[in-house]
């Protein structure tokens, strides 16, 4: 991530915070709270959501809901949320939340927007944590971190270095039966699955005045190394069953933005931005005199330049003009061996291009004190072209508009709608084959000869704040959608059919979210915090196996979360627990249909204590109620509209606690 530092004046010069739209929360607002970066500022706003962005490719579709200084970091890679925990909480002067739009300010989409102000000035900074991780099963995982950062307000600079080993919390142990389609019992037997790996990190970033303006360059490096073994012990003398998924994954990103102002009114912002990836995995099942064999290595690249015109026309009117174009690569070979013989396998050796261009308009308007009005116009284009197995070459063009209005009906009671037209992008992990025998599915076939999925998408949001950091906020949201990406079957010349992605037609999606933000000073009981949301969703989709309506895979009905927290700042301590519902999700392939549910209740409670004032402990038990998972899947004996069941895969897991405990040690100005 960059440190683009701007005044915060000039920030938020548009939008300033007398502005209904606009609501700041000084330093002061987190006196006596516990926090020590923004992150976990951001985490105690009343109604505000972070959304970390999507990993979709491009720079535009990607944006999460919050600024810094102003502007939009210019990684992909760098998670928001890590760059928002490498902001010290000291190093905040206030955090902008705009609900709705607010001239000056681009919503990157979003209908609610933090923008996290830094003080100004420079200073060397600095911090260092380490971490172990005590499992259920006697492994230990440990972690260390080093992030430093200086200046004199002029340049600016930070690095960061981070190592982590750390496990899957699906990796459990239970009972795993496989049951006839008639109800006999085939076998029975006890399963095990562990998987864990280790992960490093390299970031760097530096800025500095140039021509008129600012210039900032960023570096990150990631490499993560996986394995995941499952094994299953039958009775009777059965063959162990065992499966070994390991994987290697590099990601480097290198970008620079450049911002400069031209008067007052009119502003500048250029981007450039280089990703490349490099994965190599193999996925390999035993049981008994029976192998499967499935190795892939792929690697992906990605291009973007990206420039911005953004005019302040009037205190109430703001426009914004820009393009963006990128090209994207993808070279993936995969290989299936069943007992050591090469096996068919569609899309096996696959070179994908895409060259894709967008320009946009963008306008927001205060016609009324109480009424904001944000509305945009893209146009993108884009051409696939695909060489190996699969030969193909496609152009597809969509029109993309927005309109979002905000009316604040009363000074702690707003109202949002917004209208737009949403465009995914293909995922280049849909083009390439994959395989996962862990859970029985076997190999998948990729599929470049996709559409995106396309959506117009009708929203409805209400909220509602109250004292001084409460929030109750009901949003609804409703898609209509065409080019359905799920799964469906490809049948070979030989014979063989595979599953595969695959546009499945038009479909709806319906969305429910309740968020709520209560405090307990008005009860006499300060510190204590209550924050909790709830989401409800149905879609219907046609299968297109049976040709019968379900819905989209792996959509889960409900979820919902809840988190506590109690500060203690005259003892210079907090604690709490954060506690997330179990879920059930269905997966449909031509021929099996899978039902993955996490039963009870995930719950993490926590105790954080500053030892001094540059050194802070914190203590957490994981999963104290044990939650478990439960994977049953259907296998039928052929396509799913005219085969019979077979068997029943039924597997029945238990996790474990784990003990948590790091140490954070700060110094620096």
């Amino acid at each position: 991530m960059p440190i683009i530092h701007v005044l915060a004046q000039a920030a938020v010069a548009a939008a300033p915070p007398g502005q209904a739209a606009v609501i700041s929360y000084p330093a002061a607002f987190f006196t006596g709270q516990q926090v020590a970066n923004a992150s976990e500022m951001l985490a105690r706003l009343p109604g505000f959501t972070l959304d970390t962005g999507s990993s979709v490719r491009g720079f535009e579709g990607a944006a999460g809901n919050v600024l810094i200084d102003g502007q939009r970091p210019a990684s992909k890679n760098d998670n928001l949320e890590e760059i928002l925990r490498r902001i010290p909480a000291g190093q905040v002067e206030r955090i902008d939340v705009i609900r709705g739009a607010a001239p000056g300010i681009d919503m990157q989409g979003k209908s609610v927007l933090a923008n996290v102000i830094r003080k100004s000035g420079g200073g060397f900074r600095g911090l260092y944590a380490a971490a172990i991780n005590h499992l259920w099963d006697g492994r230990n995982m440990h972690a260390m971190r080093l992030e430093l950062s200086g200046g004199d307000g002029t340049r600016t600079w930070e690095a960061t270095a981070r190592y982590g080993y750390g496990n899957d919390d699906g990796g459990s142990d239970g009972r795993r039966v496989f049951i006839a389609g008639d109800g006999t019992l085939l076998r029975q037997g006890q399963h095990r699955a562990e998987a864990d790996g280790v992960q490093q990190v390299l970031t760097a970033a530096y800025a500095q005045s140039l021509a008129g303006g600012r210039i900032a360059f960023n570096g990150r490096a990631f490499w993560d190394s996986w394995k995941s073994e499952d094994t299953t012990r039958y009775g009777g003398g059965a063959p162990v069953a065992n499966s070994t998924d390991p994987y290697d994954d590099f990601l480097g990103e290198l970008g620079a933005r450049f911002n400069r102002d031209f008067g007052r009114a009119t502003k500048l912002e250029l981007v450039a931005l280089r990703n490349d990836r490099r994965y190599h995995a193999f996925d390999l099942y035993r049981e008994g005199a029976t192998t499967s064999d499935f190795r892939k290595r792929f690697s992906t690249s990605e291009t973007i330049g990206r420039a911005v015109v953004k005019r302040q026309a009037s205190p109430r009117l703001s426009l914004e003009v820009g393009g963006e174009g990128a090209v994207n690569t993808l070279a993936s070979h995969s290989r299936d061996f069943e007992n050591g013989v090469a096996a068919p396998l569609p899309a096996a050796d696959v070179r994908v291009r895409e060259t894709r261009g967008e320009v946009f308009g963008k306008a927001t308007w205060r016609p009324a004190p109480r009424w904001t009005l944000d509305g945009s116009l893209r146009y993108e284009a884009s051409k696939i072209t695909s060489r190996g197995d699969v030969t193909l070459g496609k152009t597809l063009r969509f029109l993309k508009p927005r309109v979002a209005v905000s009316w604040d009906a009363r000074a702690d009671t707003q109202v949002r709608l917004r209208f737009e037209r949403v465009v995914g992008q293909l995922n280049f992990d849909d083009f390439v084959a994959g395989a996962d025998f862990a859970s029985g599915r076997g190999v998948s076939a990729g599929n470049p000869d996709l559409d995106p999925e396309q959506a117009w998408v009708s929203e409805a949001a209400l909220e509602q704040r109250f004292w001084k950091s409460g929030a109750v906020t009901l949003t609804w949201r409703h898609s209509r959608l065409s080019d359905v990406i799920d799964r469906g079957p490809v049948f070979l010349v030989t014979g063989e059919v595979f599953d595969q992605p695959t546009n499945i037609g038009g479909g709806t999606k319906d969305e429910l979210t309740a968020n709520l933000n209560l405090p307990f000073d008005r009860f006499g009981w300060r510190g204590a915090l209550l924050r909790a949301e709830v989401n409800r969703r149905r879609s219907r989709v046609t299968d297109p196996t049976t040709l019968t309506a379900r819905h989209i895979s792996r959509l889960r009905p409900t979820e919902w979360n809840v988190h506590f927290s109690q500060d203690l700042p005259t003892r210079g301590a907090s604690f709490g627990f954060d506690a997330y519902s179990g879920w059930s999700e269905e997966s449909f392939r031509y021929n099996y249909v899978s039902d993955v549910k996490l039963h009870n209740v995930y719950v993490n409670a926590w105790t954080e204590k500053k030892l001094r004032p540059d050194l802070t402990l914190r203590v957490e038990f994981a999963n104290v109620a044990r939650r478990g998972i439960r994977i049953a899947t259907k296998v039928y004996d052929g396509p799913r509209n005219s085969g019979r069941l077979a068997y029943l895969d039924d597997r029945d897991l238990k996790g474990g606690h784990s003990l948590y405990v790091r140490v954070r040690k700060t110094f620096g100005a």
